[in-house]
């Protein structure tokens, strides 16, 4: 059920107490106009969420640069968590993974058509996206993780949040794993519930969308996870291996395919040692080895593993709502933007 995996060291409340009180006064700092958003002529699309992780970034953005990019020139652009690089970046399909961080790299390798861009400053790396020695001309650009990095107003927010960890069950860091308080959600357009259970009940969603209590004009959607009709034969007890923030789901929805399945976790976007490859290969004994898309960019040197691409499908036919509002707005600003253009 929804809170289902959330740990709270209440011990650390005081600290998160803190915390709370630095985040709050910088936002209100934003919402008076002290600390300055700033919007651009462009259709800007931010993706991100309130808590540390876990809650399916990469394969919504994916599913947003398929929406889009068959009519417009996609870019995405992320700070490069973990990257070995400081700076812009625009990737190209030869730039390494440890240039721009493994989720970017993951996304310029799968959809190699669009621009990729990497810049811990979302104003910067969008200017950079702008210029005219970018070929061809960005239409849209999707901000990966930026729902803090308010510096940017982008013209639609979308919040994901996991079903497993719904944010009125979740704490302030260090105490939990939220980055700012809930009261946070109500700048979204868009509260997307991810990782749900195939089976969700009408009945839940209500409770959820009750007690997240939000505006009128905010659009909420519920998500789950779709693997390949047909997977390749994998023996009848694989070894998955993650480096996930959030695999719970994921384990769920494959032991229903395969009742055996043995999980070896690692922390999210963990770094794998070839002590980890080592430990790794004794622990599947020869088995087939599964991980996901995003793990694989940083895994190296293993036999028989296989990946498992990952989507996301709305539940409760709700797609072409979604696919509307996004087509709708970035329709209507892309027109603005191509007029602003002609008239310089």
């Amino acid at each position: 059920m929804e809170g289902d995996h959330i740990k709270i060291n209440y011990w650390l409340m005081p600290l998160s107490w803190l915390y709370g009180l630095v985040v709050g006064i910088r936002n209100l700092m934003f919402d008076y106009g002290v600390l300055k958003s700033r919007r651009f002529p462009l259709p800007v699309i931010c993706v991100g969420n309130l808590t540390v992780g876990g809650t399916g970034k990469t394969p919504h953005a994916e599913y947003l640069i398929q929406l889009l990019s068959k009519q417009y020139q996609v870019a995405v652009l992320s700070r490069g968590y973990k990257r070995k690089t400081k700076g812009y970046i625009l990737a190209t399909e030869e730039t390494p993974m440890v240039q721009i961080g493994d989720e970017p790299y993951q996304m310029k390798q799968k959809f190699p058509h669009i621009h990729m861009a990497v810049d811990k400053d979302r104003c910067h790396g969008i200017e950079q996206l702008m210029k005219d020695k970018v070929e061809p001309s960005t239409d849209v650009v999707i901000l990966d993780d930026a729902f803090q990095h308010r510096y940017v107003q982008a013209g639609i927010n979308i919040l994901l949040m996991d079903y497993h960890r719904l944010i009125y069950f979740d704490r302030l860091l260090p105490a939990g794993r939220l980055r700012e308080h809930s009261a946070g959600r109500l700048r979204a357009d868009i509260v997307i519930v991810t990782k749900c259970p195939h089976n969700i009940t009408p009945m839940d969603r209500r409770g959820i969308e009750r007690t997240l209590d939000l505006e009128s004009w905010q659009k909420v959607f519920f998500t789950t996870y779709r693997y390949p009709e047909t997977m390749e034969e994998v023996g009848e007890n694989p070894l998955l291996v993650t480096g996930i923030a959030s695999p719970e789901q994921m384990v769920y929805d494959l032991k229903k395919r395969i009742p055996k399945l043995e999980l070896m976790s690692f922390p999210d976007h963990h770094h794998f040692t070839q002590r980890d490859i080592e430990n790794i290969r004794h622990r599947a004994a020869g088995r087939t080895i599964l991980t996901t898309e995003k793990d694989a960019t940083r895994i190296y040197g293993l036999e028989n593993i296989k990946v498992i691409p990952i989507e996301i499908e709305f539940l409760d036919n709700k797609k072409k709502d979604f696919d509307h509002l996004i087509k709708n707005y970035v329709k209507k600003s892309s027109r603005n933007y191509v007029s602003k253009k002609q008239g310089k």
